[in-house]
């Protein structure tokens, strides 16, 4: 007997499914809000449905049936899947150089980067754009001010905690299937 793809990957990662109370629900609400800086109530419904997929790599929080945010590490951040989040998010984008080195797991580096777009401080949330498409392709966490970067021409700029083709955008595919 032969197994396809498909059923190797949901023999090798189940998740396990429940849906937030209201306590829990605030909870996470706050700590997005705080994290983001965005206004949760504008960005959701009043009363949003967040479903909690939990799995061995990272659990990841669907809000009104979209997987858009993650906790991987006790740290909750918007997932690549999440247009609806990252676009309120900063941005730094890089040249097509950058990209195959951040999708293998780099940190985003001084030289890569070509502009920067909207404000942000050291430890915030940022997303990385390539430059010909302006897609995101990254989430990083700020190693810098935005204001100190103008000054910087080496060195690590942003950490790389999720990126396209990681163990969660596969988990997020495998979700949207």
């Amino acid at each position: 007997m032969y197994l396809n793809v498909k059923t190797v990957i949901s023999l090798a990662e189940r998740f396990k499914r429940h849906f937030l109370k209201d306590k829990e629900l605030k909870k996470l609400l706050s700590q997005i809000q705080q994290k983001t800086r965005m206004n949760v109530q504008e960005l959701f419904n009043a009363n949003p449905k967040v479903e909690v997929a939990e799995s061995k790599t990272a659990t990841i929080f669907l809000i009104n049936n979209k997987p858009l945010f993650a906790e991987k590490e006790r740290m909750i951040f918007p997932t690549l899947g999440s247009y609806e989040v990252t676009k309120f998010l900063p941005q730094v984008i890089v040249n097509m150089g950058a990209i195959p080195h951040v999708c293998n797991g780099a940190d985003i580096m001084a030289p890569g980067i070509v502009n920067i777009k909207g404000n942000f401080k050291k430890d915030d949330l940022v997303v990385v754009v390539d430059e010909q498409h302006q897609k995101p392709f990254a989430i990083g966490i700020s190693l810098h001010d935005c204001d100190a970067l103008k000054d910087l021409n080496h060195g690590k700029i942003l950490r790389n905690i999720h990126f396209v083709g990681d163990d969660l955008w596969c988990l997020l595919k495998k979700l949207q299937v």
